[in-house]
């Protein structure tokens, strides 16, 4: 009887879990930890050296009054910043901005929105088109600046003529030459340059909605207008928002084609806050005011994407969760 109940007693302590040991846990940790490491620690280096450096040394360098050679000694505190901000170029500037942003949206948005519905339907050519479209995008800014300089030369360039050869005139000082002209004359240009990414976000986003949805609102007698008012537009929501973060964190940043085509001219009327502290750095040597500027213009991005992302894109977040829950 005590053999028999100590064997199966033995069995049956044989036969439990054996709970895993403290040592392997913490040998799996590290080594997730390891592999981690290993996969985001180049991108958070590059991070660290090409973002947050040069964002610690440019708020460094804005409270100190420097030409660019020497060390940092003439300490300021926050009279650069005060003086960016009292400087009625810097004022304009923001307002150039401002009204970008309000155009992209108002202008761009539409009208990429309306290319893509035109190019989603079945047509001849619909590759081409496509591309004709997208080529402007995937242009070098120097090469469609230079190109778009060229054209809009007073009397000489190709708009003039156009104008002329139907008896219309242009401004004499030229379309970049003119302020009351030049802003919106930029506006076109950028326009032409990065509709075609707004256009081919706007048709990803139209090739994702089923056919049967469409389908069944057909059958119900819908019109193509309802349609697009109550199916389509409102199924590419998100992509229509992500397109108008994008729009406007670039039309803040806004520096290659103002450069190229105006240098911020004339008379100030096309200065964007990137080319107002470029000048202020490299041409007048106030590196401390142009820091000063640089760091506004990282507060204003970062505020806008904050606001726009509490605002707008936190509804897209909730939505793709529930989604995922579902």
């Amino acid at each position: 009887m005590t053999v028999s109940t100590g064997g199966t007693t033995g069995a049956a302590t044989s036969s439990a879990p054996v709970a895993p040991r403290p040592t392997r846990r913490r040998g799996q940790r590290a080594r997730t930890a390891l592999e981690v490491l290993f996969f985001v620690g180049p991108a958070l280096a590059l991070f660290l050296v090409f973002v947050v450096w040069p964002i610690v040394k440019a708020v460094q360098f804005s409270l100190y009054r420097w030409k660019g050679f020497g060390p940092l000694q003439d300490f300021v505190g926050l009279d650069n910043f005060r003086n960016v901000l009292q400087n009625d170029v810097f004022v304009d500037a923001f307002t150039h901005n401002m009204v970008i942003v309000v155009l992209s949206i108002l202008v761009q948005l539409p009208l990429g929105l309306a290319i893509a519905l035109l190019l989603n339907r079945r047509m001849r050519g619909q590759g081409l088109l496509r591309t004709i479209i997208f080529v402007p995008y995937v242009l070098s800014e120097v090469i469609a600046g230079v190109v778009w300089f060229q054209l809009l030369q007073p009397q000489y360039g190709v708009a003039d003529s156009l104008l002329d050869s139907v008896g219309l005139h242009g401004p004499e000082q030229g379309w970049l030459g003119t302020p009351d002209y030049a802003l919106y004359t930029v506006f076109v240009v950028l326009t032409w340059k990065y509709l075609g990414l707004a256009v081919l976000l706007f048709l990803a986003g139209l090739q994702g909605i089923p056919d049967d949805v469409v389908e069944a609102a057909q059958m119900d007698g819908a019109s193509w207008w309802q349609i697009q008012w109550r199916i389509t537009i409102p199924l590419i929501g998100p992509t229509i928002r992500i397109w108008a973060f994008l729009s406007m964190i670039g039309s803040i940043q806004l520096f290659d084609m103002v450069w190229i085509l105006t240098g911020g001219g004339p008379a100030n009327s096309t200065t964007s806050m990137a080319t107002f502290l470029v000048t202020e750095g490299t041409k007048r040597q106030n590196y401390g005011i142009a820091a000063a500027a640089s760091v506004i213009l990282f507060v204003v991005a970062l505020v806008m994407a904050l606001v726009y992302q509490l605002l707008v894109l936190r509804r897209d977040s909730h939505a793709l969760a529930a989604g995922g829950l579902r």
